[in-house]
């Protein structure tokens, strides 16, 4: 921290008096520099700086020691937690989920696992001619924004995924992934935040990992080697009592059970949250986990983005009441709709009208985002969910669900918020979509189709179109 540098050898020559830069040796300098190291440590063992860092590491995600696959990436963190605090005067606020974003980063692609002082030499080398807090703060923005490029997340943390290591740093980062997004454990209505806390003890942990699909289930489909039973993809978090109460029943036996305790709504952000792809107990072993790897990566990238939001006010950015999005009349961020399925005209159920939702919804997606509104016409007036004949708002967020997985994937639903208001005496849905972070197509029968907002509307772009728009939109 005091001289920049990671090197052990370091440690010698600054003691001896040698300046690192001329590599000439005095008396004078030797005295100066241990004082530089008097300073520098007494800020290393400040137990306040030691406390005030912890919650970095708690907003980042990890709630306990058992999820630091690396020690060095965590005292990596303090050392830069403590320049931008004691030398750059950065405000805790933005510093605390500066160095959150920076620790998700590094525990994530396990940055210091081999070679740890050169890597560390090369971050520290980039901050030694660094004289304010806005540069420090965007080399280390830079950083993580050239480390996890869009092939890092949709490429090589699927690859990392397929792995049966016990200390998996993207197993841990996907731990707590759940615990940025606020997720209940599976089945649970408890938050694996909470049952991870480190102050509930037990014989058994109050959380435990659990196999999807359990081993000895798999046994009977001949599937025993650990190295393919004990795949990250295949472990979810739950409660110990429901892991006791599942044992070796097949998926499809104990999901029946344990799924009559909750809506339809609260299941699907449930099975969300823990990746779990559409129809998941039923599918081959090997293709659930090859879809749930990647489901999980995206979960891991939302999490992410979550802390490198400029501010808070993008992560709400959306929850406006009807009547002020009303008011504010269709633009290129609000658009409203009378039906989710049903021609008023016919009074029949139109895949026309379905479309003409997916194409607002796609549009928002890959453009800047946006709020639609099912149950509001044109011009304003309520008209509620009555001619969709929907039995309850449930049934009709998950048909929503089911119709967007299948036409946009279920990637898609990471950047598509369902949520129920009123609006004068009627209910209606509100579909928030925030800028998906890689280009979103609808399915229209066995051709994919690409849309974007450009003003009140949403327009289909040509192939040579999307390649240009997607080259500037999405570039890494």
């Amino acid at each position: 921290m005091a001289f920049r540098r990671a090197r052990l050898k370091s440690v010698y020559s600054v003691l001896r008096g040698k300046d690192l830069e001329t590599e000439q040796f005095s008396p004078e300098r030797r005295d100066a520099q241990f004082e530089l190291l008097k300073s520098a440590q007494a800020r290393v063992l400040n137990h306040q700086y030691w406390h005030d860092f912890l919650k970095a590491v708690r907003l980042a995600g990890f709630r306990s020691e058992q999820m630091i696959s690396s020690q060095v990436a965590l005292i990596f963190a303090y050392a830069l937690y403590l320049i931008g605090r004691t030398e750059f005067r950065i405000e805790e606020f933005e510093l605390r989920r500066l160095i959150a974003q920076w620790l998700f980063m590094t525990a994530l692609t396990a940055r210091y696992s081999s070679s740890p002082e050169t890597k560390q030499e090369f971050d520290l080398r980039r901050l030694r001619g660094v004289q304010d807090g806005e540069t420090f703060r965007a080399v280390l923005r830079e950083i993580c924004w050239t480390t996890l490029t869009n092939d890092y997340w949709e490429i090589t943390l699927p690859n990392d995924l397929a792995t049966a290591a016990a200390r998996s740093p993207s197993m841990f980062a996907y731990f707590a992934a759940l615990n940025l997004h606020e997720a209940t454990a599976l089945f649970s209505n408890h938050k694996v935040s909470e049952l991870m806390d480190p102050a509930i003890r037990a014989h058994r942990s109050a959380l435990e990992r659990h196999h999807l699909f359990p081993k000895t289930y798999l046994a009977t489909l001949g599937i025993a080697d650990p190295r393919e039973t004990n795949q990250i993809a295949n472990f979810t978090m739950i409660e110990w009592g429901d892991n006791s109460q599942i044992s070796n029943k097949a998926p499809a036996v104990y999901t029946e059970e344990l799924r009559q305790r909750f809506t339809a709504r609260e299941l699907e952000r449930m099975y969300r949250l823990h990746a779990l792809p559409d129809g998941w107990e039923h599918l081959d072993y090997h293709e659930f986990l090859h879809h749930r790897r990647d489901l999980m990566a995206a979960v891991i990238r939302q999490a992410y983005e979550k802390l490198s939001a400029e501010s808070p006010s993008e992560e709400s950015k959306g929850l406006l009441p009807v009547d002020v999005l009303v008011n504010a009349r269709e633009g290129e961020l609000i658009e409203f709709k009378s039906t989710l399925r049903t021609n008023l005209h016919t009074v029949q159920k139109d895949p026309r009208v379905e479309l003409a939702v997916i194409k607002t919804i796609a549009g928002f997606l890959n453009t800047t985002g946006g709020t639609l509104v099912v149950g509001v016409s044109d011009d304003g007036v309520p008209v509620g969910f009555g001619a969709d004949e929907f039995t309850n708002e449930d049934r009709m967020n998950l048909y929503l669900v089911d119709l967007l997985k299948s036409r946009v994937g279920a990637p898609a639903m990471l950047y598509i918020h369902p949520r129920f208001d009123d609006y004068q005496d009627e209910r209606v849905l509100v579909v928030e979509c925030q800028e998906s972070k890689s280009p979103i197509f609808v399915k229209d029968g066995n051709i994919e189709r690409f849309y974007i907002r450009t003003g009140a509307a949403t327009t289909e772009l040509s192939a040579s179109q999307i390649q240009q728009f997607t080259k500037q939109r999405f570039a890494a």
